[in-house]
C-alpha cells in the first residue's frame, strides 16, 4: 500500500514538471523580405530540467515573438524567454525570470536509451484540449533520420505512439528519466512518432554551457556505399575488408589535410564502417557512421583509419564547426531577418530554402525549376550562394522588365558574383553609367544608374518599403572585410 502511494506521489510530482508552451510566432515574409507574415499562435510541450531550464523543441519556439509557459494543474501563465536554441537538433532551452514558476517542480534528469521493444511514455499537451496527455508506446527503431525542422541528419528514436501537434517538445520518459524529446510524426503511417534521443540531447546540453552555439562538427567529406565487389577490388580492399568510398573532400575542411577522393573510410572513433556506411553503435543495432562524429564537439580530435590504394593509414581529424551550408542553396533559417537589396525597383535576395518554402507545402512542384535544380549543387569559392532578382516594382527606371521575376543572376557588369554580400557591394559601389546584369544563358537586364538613384525614394514611398536594403547588410560587409 505504501509503495503504491509513493508511486502515485512520484507520478504527480513528475507531471508538475511537464510544461505547456504557448508561442506567438511572426515569421518573415520572404516574398516581401522587409515585412512579416501574420502572427500565428502555436502550442507545444516541454519539461523542467536542471538550472531552472525548460527543455523543448526548437520548432515550438522558432521565430517566436512572445512565449508563455504553464505548469500542469495551474491556470497562471508565465512569460518565458529562449536561453539557447539548436535548430539542427530541434532542441531549445527556455527559462522563466520569475523564480516562483519553478516552485514545487522537480528537475527531470536525462536517462539512457532503453532497449528495443521496451515501453516508454510520452507526456505532452496535444491540441484539442488543455489537460496533460500521457501515451505509451514501444521503442521500435533507433537510427539516423532527417529531422523535419532543419533537415539535419541525426540519430532519432521511433515509437509506435502518435506524436500529435502540441505534443512536440514533450519528454519521452522511462524509469522516471527523460530518454527523448518528442519531435515529429510519420505522415504516411499511423501511430508512428520520432523523438530526439539522449545522445543528441546530451550533446546540446553540453554545447549550451557557454551559451555559444557551435552545433555538431563535420568530418568534411562525402561518401558512397562500397557494396559493389568490383568497386571494392578496384579500391584495393581485400575480401574481408569493408568501408565507405570517399567521393568528395571539402577543401576548406580539416579533412582535406588527410583524405583524398578514392580513399576508403574503414574506421571512425573505433567503430568499424560497413560497406553500407553504417556502424554497430549498440549490439546488433546499426546506424550511419556519422553517429561516431556526432558524439564529439568542435575542436575534438577524431581518430580515423582509412585505406589508400590498398594501404591502410591512421590519422586524427581536428573536428571543425560546419559552415552554414555546403549546398549552393542554404537550408531553412530561423530567428533571422531576410537579406534583401533594392536597386532601380528590382528586389534582389539570396536563394535559400526559406524563399523556396514560401511557395507552401507544395513547394516541390510550385517553386521555379531553377531553384529546385540548384538545391542539388555544391557551393564552392566561385559560387558560394545564388542571387535572385525576385521581382520588379514597376517604375519608369525599369520599363521593359515589369514581368521579370525569380531570375538567377550570374554577373554584374561582367564581374561574376560569388554570393549575395559581394553582389550588394558591387551594386553599391558601381561607378558606371549603366548596371548590366546577366544570367548564365546570356540574358541581360540593363538599368540606368542615375535614374535608379533619382527614383529610389519615390519607389520606396510608393510601395511602402521602409528601407532599400535589409538592416545591417553593409555593416555586415564591413565586419567581413576587417
Amino acid at each position: 500500500m505504501q509503495t503504491a502511494l509513493a508511486d502515485s506521489r512520484e507520478h504527480e510530482q513528475l507531471k508538475r514538471s511537464i510544461i505547456k508552451i504557448y508561442t506567438t510566432a511572426a515569421a518573415p515574409d520572404y516574398f516581401n523580405p522587409w515585412a512579416l507574415l501574420n502572427p500565428k499562435q502555436l502550442s507545444g510541450s516541454g519539461a523542467v530540467i536542471r538550472n531552472k531550464q525548460i527543455l523543448t523543441n526548437a520548432h515550438v519556439v522558432a521565430n517566436g515573438s512572445f512565449i508563455q509557459v504553464q505548469r500542469h494543474g495551474d491556470a497562471k501563465k508565465f512569460r518565458a524567454r529562449v536561453k539557447f536554441v539548436s535548430h539542427d537538433a530541434d532542441l531549445a532551452l527556455l527559462t522563466v525570470d520569475d523564480d516562483s514558476f519553478f516552485k514545487d517542480t522537480r528537475p527531470l534528469t536525462l536517462g539512457t536509451l532503453p532497449d528495443l521493444q521496451e515501453e516508454v511514455t510520452v507526456y505532452g499537451y496535444p491540441i484539442g484540449g488543455k489537460s496533460l496527455s500521457i501515451t505509451r508506446g514501444v521503442l521500435s527503431r533507433v537510427e539516423h533520420q532527417y529531422y523535419a525542422h532543419a533537415e539535419s541528419y541525426l540519430m532519432a528514436g521511433q515509437i509506435d505512439a502518435a506524436i500529435n501537434p502540441g505534443n512536440s517538445g514533450g519528454p519521452v520518459i522511462s524509469g522516471g528519466r527523460i530518454v527523448g524529446v518528442a519531435m515529429q510524426t510519420n505522415q504516411s503511417a499511423e501511430n508512428l512518432g520520432y523523438f530526439v534521443p539522449p545522445s543528441v540531447i546530451a550533446h546540446v546540453l553540453e554545447d549550451a554551457k557557454d551559451g555559444e552555439h557551435q552545433g555538431f562538427p563535420e568530418l568534411g567529406l562525402v561518401t558512397q556505399s562500397l557494396e559493389s565487389p568490383s568497386m571494392k577490388k578496384a579500391a584495393g580492399l581485400s575480401e574481408d575488408q569493408d568501408g565507405a568510398m570517399i567521393v568528395k573532400v571539402f577543401s576548406d575542411s580539416p579533412a582535406a589535410e588527410i583524405f583524398q577522393p578514392g580513399d576508403v573510410l574503414l574506421e571512425v572513433d573505433g567503430f568499424e564502417v560497413a560497406a553500407d556506411r553504417t556502424v554497430e553503435w549498440r549490439e546488433n543495432q546499426r546506424t550511419n557512421y556519422h553517429y561516431a562524429v556526432d558524439r564529439h564537439h568542435v575542436g575534438d580530435k577524431l581518430p580515423v583509419r582509412f585505406s589508400r590504394n590498398g594501404e591502410e593509414k591512421s590519422a586524427q581529424v581536428a573536428l571543425a564547426a560546419p559552415p552554414p551550408s555546403r549546398a549552393l542553396v542554404v537550408g531553412e533559417q530561423f530567428d533571422q531577418q531576410p537579406r534583401y537589396y533594392i536597386y532601380g525597383g528590382v528586389v534582389f535576395v539570396p536563394l535559400n530554402m526559406n524563399l523556396i518554402k514560401r511557395w507552401g507545402k507544395s513547394w516541390h512542384s510550385k517553386a521555379p525549376i531553377d531553384y529546385l535544380y540548384a538545391r542539388n549543387q555544391w557551393s564552392d569559392e566561385s559560387r558560394r550562394e545564388l542571387v535572385v532578382a525576385l521581382k520588379v516594382l514597376p517604375a519608369n527606371v525599369n520599363l521593359g522588365y515589369h514581368d521579370w521575376k525569380n531570375w538567377i543572376i550570374d554577373s554584374v557588369n561582367g564581374h561574376n558574383v560569388a554570393d549575395f554580400d559581394e553582389f550588394a557591394q558591387l551594386m553599391e559601389t558601381n561607378k558606371e553609367n549603366f548596371v548590366e546584369l546577366r544570367d548564365r544563358s546570356g540574358y541581360r537586364m540593363v538599368l540606368d544608374h542615375a535614374e535608379a538613384q533619382e527614383q529610389e525614394a519615390m519607389i520606396l514611398q510608393t510601395y511602402h518599403i521602409p528601407q532599400r536594403h535589409s538592416q545591417g547588410l553593409f555593416s555586415r560587409l564591413a565586419n567581413k572585410e576587417e
